[in-house]
């Protein structure tokens, strides 16, 4: 759908009339707002208000039950947990509204919550903070579940339970049936395979190599153009966070895996430019920099200076690293 509205160089087409005008920032670089789209905006700023009304207005373009990228704009609205229970409550006698509601809740306490553990390791993790992030994904357990169960269909439920469920520890069996329940309604499911790799990681109780695996057996089931080669140049990110060799990722077999999957996804002609496309870019410019490939450059042309959020946090200084790489290549 949103595939034609794009032209080169990361900007949207002058004939699309939900662009936002970007807001270059120092070194030609400025972060992604709201998908860079005005409906999108529209729907984060009623949220923001606490308008439950505007929110269900704003939300009739997009289908927060398979739309990650929208729904996860909402995550990050402060003080949305606040009232979105009560707007659930207000519209119990319709399925679709209160399945909407429950959705954003549940989404948004698995952020709420992993904001309280905060990205420190889990020894420096507080008694205090882990009893808030414990509370606050049993919260997010409760609502993603009813939501499922009212809108069997949908799909982003169980990308944000295998969140929580990794936060909470459940059993391995639990994560594996979530995952498969979350790919019989999408078997190519981009965002449900992310989280799954995440989930392999060694830190998390995945063993070495496990997440690659993985992500290579996804990325060959789909058909040229499809995005789902994110999760390889995604799991070599995770390798690097892993490991203490900050130059882990520059052998040639991976600087080769990772042209060849970029060339097969993003950058084959067949790849659709959905709203939250630029995610998929900044993966591959994160991955293929780390590992030294000059494929970075097309990516980063691309682009033209748009970042976003993840996956530049696991850097220190996410903004100077972009642009760092970004002018080395």
């Amino acid at each position: 759908m949103f595939g034609k509205l794009f032209g080169r160089g990361g900007e949207r087409s002058a004939t699309d009339p939900h662009a936002l005008p970007p807001r270059k920032q120092k070194h030609g670089t400025y972060a992604l707002r709201a998908l860079g789209d005005t409906r999108v905006l529209a729907l984060v700023e009623a949220a923001d208000a606490g308008d439950w009304s505007a929110v269900k207005a704003a939300l009739a373009p997009f289908d927060l039950g398979r739309e990650q990228a929208v729904l996860g704009e909402l995550t990050d609205v402060d003080g949305l947990e606040k009232w979105i229970v009560r707007a659930a409550e207000e519209d119990k006698d319709d399925k679709e509204l209160r399945a909407t509601a429950l959705l954003i809740s549940g989404a948004r306490h698995v952020a709420w919550g992993w904001e309280a553990r905060t990205s420190a390791r889990a020894v420096d993790v507080g008694r205090e903070q882990w009893q808030t992030f414990y509370e606050r994904l049993r919260i997010a357990e409760e609502h993603l579940l009813e939501a499922a169960e009212l809108r069997p269909d949908w799909v982003t439920p169980w990308r944000h339970l295998l969140t929580s469920g990794r936060g909470m520890s459940v059993d391995d069996s639990v994560q594996d049936a979530r995952l498969a329940a979350g790919l019989r309604r999408d078997p190519l499911n981009l965002d449900l395979h992310l989280e799954w790799v995440s989930h392999l990681q060694p830190r998390w109780g995945g063993e070495p190599g496990q997440a690659l695996e993985f992500a290579r057996k996804a990325f060959a089931a789909a058909p040229d153009g499809h995005g789902l080669g994110c999760v390889i140049a995604m799991a070599h990110i995770e390798d690097w966070v892993e490991s203490d060799d900050r130059d882990c990722l520059q052998q040639p077999r991976i600087r080769t895996e990772l042209r060849e999957t970029a060339e097969r996804s993003i950058l084959h002609h067949a790849y659709e430019r959905r709203l939250g496309w630029q995610g998929d870019y900044n993966i591959f410019a994160m991955a293929l920099s780390l590992a030294g490939s000059s494929t970075a450059s097309n990516v980063f042309r691309e682009l033209d200076g748009v970042i976003t959020q993840w996956p530049w946090t696991f850097m220190s200084d996410p903004d100077k690293a972009y642009a760092r790489f970004r002018k080395v290549f």
